[in-house]
């Protein structure tokens, strides 16, 4: 059922080109069933009577017809490829849209591996299913329907010999289908294996290089690969017996025809032409019976396929938009936690727990703390990347989860620890932040972040190619990229996630001088790793084990906080805790 839905749903917008298919192979089916009966007629009449302008207009009439039958099939072809393209777009569309809503908890129980090959693998087997099942759903039973009815009309006496060849095909092709479904399921799985390893291998090939580890990955990539080639080959030697068994049944069907015909004709109770047209009929139906099963191969495969495609359209997102969500927030921003906790999927304890503190316009937040204090988690809770377990994050009094996501949006601007760039060009990324922002702003957005010089130092400037990843730029750069891309946005709450660790001190200083003036009226969040570049925040925030265990200014830590003097004394500041 999962199968038909997708289906159904897809081609519910193309119903007229599905018609049109349905049409055209009726049209076509009942060409080629007529001429038999022509065919017969010739040989019976014409040929016998050595009626020259009979077996003419006759064998024109056959042109004809043979002429309209391949321009029906060929124009059921024509809707049929639309009717499925266009439906596999639109399912391709609605995967994508579902994965793009998703939070990093959904993205991270799926894996990026399985959500590429559902994605693409997955929307193709079902888009051949509907491509092939337009092209034999309708040709084959009107073809097998007429060949019966025809053939009965010529020879009702032999009627048995389709009763018994018929079941006989179905049953031999209907066995090897049983045997091979479960192994498109795991067909599936390992496509999903052999991507994740490849994907694994090219994202980390600087640190396979580095630790001369490529002959190990590639025996890990031949493992998975080997796994594959042995799955499809177990498949193949099962689809490979198909053919040969069709062939044989409807060779034996010839020979029995023939071997109960030929005393009846010698007997002069049979034509020759209508054993022709029996004989002509019984492949119009046996050839019927192997489009279906031809058809039944791909079913199983995308049913498996259909599956995967609905978990991920059926899967909720942890983080919820709300469409009637508060469209308009007013004053200066203030962001306030308010007991906030947060767990992750299948985690024995909360990464961050009772969580609280204000912040207002004009304020720098810092917050520091050992690996895994969960600095990084705090931070993703205010754009909603995550939604809180416990307590609220509120925006101007407003919790986040009650705002309208573009409402939200418009007003964070966020620098994620890691830096990400798209293909395109420099301003394209920046106008990431801002699609309507003019060069001047780009450039000013650069200046700040300390990126005009080598931006202007590129061969095309701001139309400078960047790869995807940010690839062909060092990571400095790419850091001081995705910092002017906050900037061009100028929203009102900043979201720094260890921003600055991949600059140098005299780039980071130059850097912090000139957002300050640009950020004054701004509320900013810092994550950071260095003291020396927090001592002037408004507010620092220390957390250990996803606890505040100290916040204040600098001089109140150093007096207040055990935990904070541990990681200035850490980084060789001794005379700070003197």
């Amino acid at each position: 059922m999962t199968l038909l839905r997708l289906v159904l749903r897809g081609l519910k917008p193309y119903w007229i080109w599905v018609l049109m298919v349905v049409l055209f192979q009726i049209v076509g089916v009942l060409a080629a069933l007529y001429l038999p009966t022509l065919n017969a007629d010739i040989i019976d009449d014409g040929v016998a009577k050595a009626d020259v302008p009979v077996i003419w207009e006759l064998g024109q009439l056959m042109l004809l017809i043979s002429f309209g039958n391949i321009i029906a099939l060929v124009a059921a072809n024509f809707f049929a490829a639309r009717s499925a393209m266009r439906t596999g777009k639109d399912l391709r569309s609605e995967v994508f849209a579902k994965v793009s809503s998703f939070s990093p908890r959904e993205l991270a129980e799926f894996g990026t591996p399985s959500l590429i090959t559902r994605s693409t693998n997955d929307v193709q087997q079902v888009q051949m299913l509907i491509f092939f099942s337009l092209n034999m759903l309708v040709q084959a039973p009107v073809t097998g329907i007429g060949g019966v009815v025809l053939a009965l009309r010529v020879e009702p006496g032999m009627a048995w010999l389709i009763a018994v060849m018929v079941p006989v095909m179905l049953v031999a092709v209907g066995i090897l289908i049983l045997k091979a479904a479960p192994l498109f399921k795991q067909m599936q799985g390992k496509i999903d294996d052999i991507n994740g390893v490849l994907r694994e291998q090219i994202a980390g090939i600087r640190v396979l290089r580095a630790f001369v580890r490529e002959d190990r990955e590639r025996e890990r990539y031949g493992v998975v690969n080997h796994e594959l080639t042995d799955l499809n080959r177990r498949i193949g030697l099962l689809m490979i017996l198909i053919n040969p068994i069709i062939m044989f049944i409807l060779n034996v069907s010839s020979v029995m025809v023939l071997l109960v015909a030929a005393p009846r004709i010698e007997a002069g109770q049979m034509e020759i032409g209508s054993i022709t047209a029996f004989i002509a009929y019984l492949m119009q139906i046996l050839i019927a019976v192997m489009m279906a099963t031809f058809m039944t191969m791909m079913i199983p495969r995308a049913m498996v396929s259909a599956d995967r495609i609905t978990e991920v359209l059926s899967t909720e997102t942890s983080v919820h938009q709300r469409t009637d969500g508060i469209r308009e927030i007013e004053g200066p921003v203030e962001l306030t936690f308010d007991r906030v906790s947060f767990t992750y999927p299948g985690a024995e304890r909360p990464v961050l727990e009772d969580i609280s503190f204000t912040a207002r316009a004009g304020q720098t937040v810092a917050i520091i703390g050992g690996t895994g204090a969960g600095k990084t988690t705090l931070i993703n809770l205010v754009p909603r990347l995550m939604d809180v377990s416990e307590g609220r994050v509120l925006l101007n009094g407003h919790d986040v989860r009650e705002l309208d996501a573009r409402v939200l949006w418009d007003r964070v601007g966020l620098v994620p620890q890691r830096p990400y760039l798209f293909s395109g060009t420099v301003a394209s990324n920046l106008r990431f932040g801002d699609p309507s922002a003019d060069e001047q702003e780009l450039w000013h957005a650069l200046t700040v972040a300390q990126g005009r010089d080598f931006v202007a130092s590129m061969p095309l400037e701001l139309e400078s190619p960047i790869a995807q990843g940010g690839t062909n730029v060092s990571g400095g750069q790419r850091q001081r990229l995705c910092i002017a891309r906050a900037l061009v946005a100028r929203p009102s709450l900043y979201l720094f996630d260890d921003s600055f660790s991949a600059l140098d001190l005299t780039t980071d200083a130059r850097l912090r001088a000139a957002l300050a003036p640009e950020v004054e009226d701004a509320l900013m969040l810092v994550v950071a790793q260095r003291v020396s570049t927090i001592t002037s925040a408004d507010l620092i925030l220390v957390l250990d084990n996803g606890r505040i265990v100290g916040q204040g200014t600098h001089p109140e830590l150093l007096e207040s906080s055990e935990t904070y003097r541990e990681i200035v004394r850490s980084q060789g500041v001794e005379e700070e805790v003197s």
